[in-house]
């Protein structure tokens, strides 16, 4: 049974729940959501702007707990695009830019970011539901963070094959065309990239796992 702990303010869900497992005071399955955060982890080692009133939660899942089929370099998409997922089902817009951003239109809404200790994912999210920064705008629905918990939680325990998730997130890449992304610190347009079967990008003749 998956354990969340739930705190008013820490630094970053991600930071902590990552010292936590390395340190053995948490095992797989195991989640933690903040009020806020001092130091959110952002795009390119940037702060995510952290107040009060949006979801910030990290969470550890053991490998043997997801589908067979998920490579490692494909589990910020399946994270991710679970989210999206399954809030278009109660009725929003949003869509994942490739590799691990969510956008409604043209503006972010949330990120996701995914690291692998030995056997365990430990995955980051920070989704605004009421205030964002200039750049960027809140959820089109009006859920509670726990609602989006706990719909999010049973979409994962569900474990779609990454086959399904990928067959999916296929057919909208193309959205993700109209944009940038910062490969080895440049910005780099995605106009001309191809999405590969495990979710990374040819680009230029080169093969592009993530993005930062």
């Amino acid at each position: 049974m998956l354990e969340i702990e739930y705190i008013c303010e820490c630094q970053s869900t991600q930071t902590k729940l990552i010292e936590d497992i390395k340190s053995f005071k948490k095992y797989p399955p195991c989640a933690i959501v903040a009020d806020c955060q001092s130091h959110g982890i952002g795009s390119r080692a940037n702060n995510w702007q952290s107040p009060k009133g949006n979801l910030y939660l990290s969470f550890a899942i053991d490998v043997k707990d997801l589908p067979s089929d998920l490579e490692s370099v494909s589990a910020s998409i399946y994270f991710a695009y679970i989210l999206v997922l399954a809030l278009r089902e109660k009725g929003s817009k949003l869509w994942l830019k490739w590799p691990n951003d969510i956008y409604l239109g043209e503006h972010k809404i949330a990120g996701i970011i995914t690291t692998k200790i030995n056997s365990v994912y430990v995955c980051g999210i920070g989704l605004n539901l009421k205030s964002a920064p200039s750049f960027a705008k809140c959820l089109d629905i009006e859920l509670s963070r726990d609602f989006i918990l706990d719909l999010y939680f049973k979409s994962l325990n569900a474990k779609p094959q990454w086959k399904q998730i990928f067959s999916k997130y296929l057919i909208e890449f193309g959205l993700s065309k109209n944009f940038c992304v910062h490969i080895d610190e440049k910005p780099v347009s995605l106009s001309g990239a191809t999405l590969q079967s495990d979710g990374s990008i040819i680009i230029n003749n080169k093969r592009v796992y993530s993005a930062r």
